[in-house]
């Protein structure tokens, strides 16, 4: 006979959190979508039949071939081969662990410094909350691909040049959310009884103010390493991201765009799907994510 008297053991709220993600199916696709690509990538030298970067296995008398053709090298070309005569395949699978890098990387980078900024503004007060949050303001008031595209010109090529703009054209997204997220608990009575004790404010601010902002954080980055990748396809397109001796997505698009009219589609097709589906897969797990956090937009 089962004692109703006894307490019942409450569940993690990871594991609920689980559990409403998964009732969401396009979503639970996703996922596991975006966890394989990052799988592709990290094992990209594994997985791929070519090396794109060793230039003693490429011949330009492979150049431009047809998918399903056959190299020099005796193995077949199921996505054909781009103008330096690279198996687009290997190709794509660099370029896609390229993307993801400078994605995460750029994402990370500019969390740390918005959500630090923003929250010692909404903790401070004062003047420095005005100086802080005027410059995050001025800098929204500008699209920021077009903040990318003047810091990326002017730094150059290179993948810290890159990672750099993107930096700083993004920062300011996470400063702003995390400065209302933080003016709001910063009301609250947990935080103005640890400011009664001797604690330093440092700690006050990383161990209770910061992680309690958290929440909103993850969406803005979520939906910030989609925004990245994008950028970095966008500017490397452009001819101002990466050199074209690094195979991301966007400069192996790049590379066949000139042939487009020529018939030679595949160039350009396949990594451009290969970006859509990684783009789309991070954006409906942010929108999962965010549904689920806020509490406004549950169904």
């Amino acid at each position: 006979m089962t004692d109703i008297s006894a307490p019942q053991k409450a569940t993690p709220p990871a594991l609920v959190f689980w559990r409403e993600f998964r009732r969401n199916k396009p979503a639970t696709v996703a996922l596991g979508l975006t966890v394989l690509l990052i799988l592709v990538a990290v094992f990209a030298p594994l997985i791929a039949p070519q090396d794109p970067y060793d230039l003693g296995s490429l011949s330009l008398m492979d150049a431009r071939r047809p998918p399903g053709f056959v190299g020099s090298g005796g193995y077949t070309h199921i996505l054909g081969t781009d103008p330096q005569g690279r198996d687009l395949l290997s190709a794509i699978l660099y370029g896609l662990r390229i993307s993801i890098e400078i994605g995460i990387m750029a994402g990370a980078i500019a969390l740390a410094i918005g959500a630090t900024l923003g929250v010692v503004a909404a903790y401070v007060g004062g003047w420095v909350e005005s100086l802080i949050m005027r410059i995050v303001d001025l800098q929204l008031s500008f699209p920021a691909i077009l903040l990318a595209l003047v810091l990326s010109a002017l730094l150059g090529q290179g993948k810290a040049q890159l990672v750099t703009a993107l930096v700083a054209a993004q920062y300011a997204y996470f400063a702003r959310t995390a400065y209302g997220a933080a003016t709001s608990e910063r009301r609250k009575d947990y935080i103005e009884a640890a400011l009664a004790t001797p604690l330093h404010a440092r700690r006050v601010v990383f161990r209770h103010l910061l992680p309690n902002c958290a929440p909103p954080l993850i969406v803005v980055a979520t939906v910030q390493i989609a925004s990245s990748i994008s950028l970095e396809a966008t500017l490397s397109f452009l001819g101002l991201g990466l050199p074209v001796t690094e195979p991301s997505l966007g400069m192996l698009i790049s590379n066949g765009f000139p042939y487009m009219m020529s018939g030679r589609y595949w160039i350009s097709v396949y990594p451009g799907v290969m970006l859509i589906i990684l783009i789309m897969a991070i954006n409906i797990v942010g929108d999962q994510i965010r549904d689920q956090l806020n509490p406004r937009l549950r169904r």
